[in-house]
């Protein structure tokens, strides 16, 4: 195994981890502000994919396809936040499991619906087409780098939005004392919505960059919500420095168990059997780590902020 190899396997973590901190991130802030269980985040990540992957095809632009998906995902959350989750605030959260999961299937065949039963397949854009050459010598795919450096930007303008806006004023206050900052005259409904848009918005743009690697299709959101939900579990629900540390950590972990465990079994066992148990204990370990994390900080990480 050569350095450059294990650069790039690290480097695909951190792609993976920045692209499950867009999930987490909207998650953890909508469950933070508004007490929310919604399962139905990932199909706002389906909704931003397929959204970009129909306007790039009828445009042929990448870059107008990644602007439909923030509006369409944005637009999507705001109506399932006045029209379903805003009857949820004050139910328990089995209601809240229970209708949301409805969406999930409502999501699914008015995808279907629209689009049909295909796969749809985004293009690269020529501007990040090919390979970057890093420093020792590592050459990696410049839409992989672009994803890393967009999630954190990403990261750093969420935690300007909450820390130094009033808007992020009132969205930690709501996180706090919801009752307290309608009685000062804050629309408790209207910041709600603007904070589940904006998490939706966040999943969506999180589907239109996954897109280009992989075929965007009906169910897409289902496996990446369960890593997402994980990621805010092990980082702290309500936590968005807790949901990049997490999702960071997750993708790592995730990508180099997967890498590094099938060769490491060679050194006991044949390799065919080597790369099935591997490959079987790199399914699981992300759920041994946050297990393991649990033990020691049942909140995890962080606390909220």
């Amino acid at each position: 195994m050569t350095f450059a190899l294990f650069a790039e396997q690290l480097l695909n973590g951190l792609q993976f981890g920045v692209t499950l901190f867009l999930m987490a991130a909207g998650l953890t802030l909508i469950f933070g502000v508004m007490g929310l269980i919604n399962l139905a985040h990932g199909s706002l990540y389906m909704v931003g994919a397929f959204a970009c992957a129909a306007v790039a095809a009828w445009t042929g632009s990448f870059w107008l396809g990644l602007v439909a998906s923030l509006a369409a995902a944005a637009g999507a959350g705001a109506l399932v936040e006045l029209l379903v989750v805003r009857r949820l605030y004050d139910r328990d959260h089995l209601d809240q499991v229970l209708a949301t999961f409805a969406l999930i299937l409502i999501f699914s065949e008015a995808m279907r619906w629209l689009f049909g039963p295909f796969p749809l397949y985004l293009d690269m854009p020529a501007l990040l087409q090919g390979a970057v050459t890093l420093p020792g010598g590592i050459d990696y795919p410049l839409y992989r780098l672009a994803i890393i450096v967009v999630g954190i930007a990403v990261a750093v303008g969420l935690h300007l939005l909450i820390a130094r806006t009033r808007i992020g004023m009132r969205i930690r206050a709501g996180s706090s004392d919801r009752e307290m900052i309608a009685a000062l005259g804050v629309d408790i409904g209207k910041l709600y919505t603007i904070v589940f848009a904006l998490g939706a918005a966040l999943a969506g743009f999180a589907g239109a960059l996954v897109g280009v690697n992989q075929s965007v299709q009906v169910g897409m959101g289902e496996p990446v919500l369960i890593l997402a939900f994980v990621v805010i579990v092990i980082g702290g629900i309500g936590s968005l420095r807790g949901a990049l540390i997490g999702a960071l950590l997750v993708g790592v972990i995730d990508t180099m168990g997967r890498f590094l465990l099938p060769q490491a079994f060679t050194l006991v066992m044949e390799p065919s059997a080597a790369a099935t148990t591997g490959a079987s204990l790199a399914s699981m370990l992300i759920y041994i780590v946050m297990a393991l994390i649990l033990a020691f900080r049942p909140r995890g990480l962080f606390a909220p902020a």
